[in-house]
């Protein structure tokens, strides 16, 4: 059965909660139905709860755990369900105060992070953006989120955080691929600012950047964006949800495909070519 979850550190975690409230319903010698009857639900709720189909939510535990006669397992499995929401966090959620909030939430992570790697498919990584390419890009974010309108805070803010390029102990691994660099946020005049932008700071000894380029063979396909913080954990944008990635095994395999993108990309002069040449096209 294909699993409703996106990520398999958050189909474990959600399984593992679902077979905990299976197992609380066996030891109190109830069927489903029961379990049902006494929460007030239909029979069909407690299988898609127990086969891990549908999330609970914190009520639904507690109205399991007390239909058991199991009040005293709550409180874990409440902390245990919300370290899975945790995984994925809807982007409305995670946006309903405004997007500045957002920036400035990972602040922390950003400045204890030591090693950076990002890949990107669709846009120049928030380290690397302008003030008007930001600008540009979240408000289209807060138009199709349908998120507060505190957009010149956000880009101020995404780009305030962006000193840690510059200061502190942190190194910067960027592999974009070609058509980022063709793909216009705002106009041609943000456009042509961002790029003049990024190869500015190609030149900053803590940051490298590849590009990968289009139109090649390659064996590695075009994936989700991506950033590998240190060896501890990713973060996958998608375009409802943001992913957080933590179990070791799933850590490396992004730091293996972050490899093999590398070998795929350019550097140097070839990758500064493909920018200018990016400019060059820009009307």
């Amino acid at each position: 059965m294909q699993s409703p979850y996106p990520s398999t550190a958050l189909d474990a975690a959600r399984r593992a909660i679902a077979e905990q409230l299976r197992e609380i319903r066996r030891d109190a010698g109830l069927t489903g139905r029961e379990v049902a009857a006494r929460a007030g639900w239909q029979p069909s709720k407690v299988s898609r709860l127990q086969s891990a189909t549908t999330p609970p939510s914190d009520d639904d535990i507690r109205e399991w755990c007390r239909a058991c006669g199991a009040e005293e397992k709550i409180p874990d499995l409440l902390a245990a369900n919300r370290t899975a929401d945790s995984m994925y966090l809807e982007w409305r959620r995670v946006q309903r105060t405004g997007l500045r909030r957002l920036q400035e939430s990972r602040i922390p992570l950003y400045e204890q992070t030591r090693q950076f790697r990002v890949y990107s498919s669709t846009v120049i990584p928030g380290f690397l953006q302008t003030y008007e390419y930001a600008a540009a890009l979240l408000g289209s974010i807060a138009r199709v989120h349908g998120t507060p309108d505190d957009v010149a805070d956000a880009a101020a803010a995404r780009v305030e955080r962006s000193h840690i390029i510059r200061e502190g102990d942190h190194r910067f691994g960027i592999l974009l691929e070609e058509s980022v660099l063709r793909h216009v946020v705002g106009d041609a005049a943000i456009m042509a600012g961002q790029l003049g932008y990024l190869l500015s700071v190609m030149a900053l000894p803590a940051v490298s950047v590849g590009i990968v380029p289009a139109g090649h063979p390659r064996d590695m396909w075009t994936l989700e964006t991506f950033t590998i913080f240190d060896d501890e954990r990713v973060h996958v944008e998608l375009l409802t949800a943001a992913i957080t990635v933590t179990t070791p095994g799933e850590v490396a395999q992004y730091a293996h495909a972050f490899e093999e993108m590398a070998a795929l990309a350019v550097h140097g002069a070839r990758a500064r070519s493909l920018i200018s040449a990016a400019i060059d096209s820009l009307d």
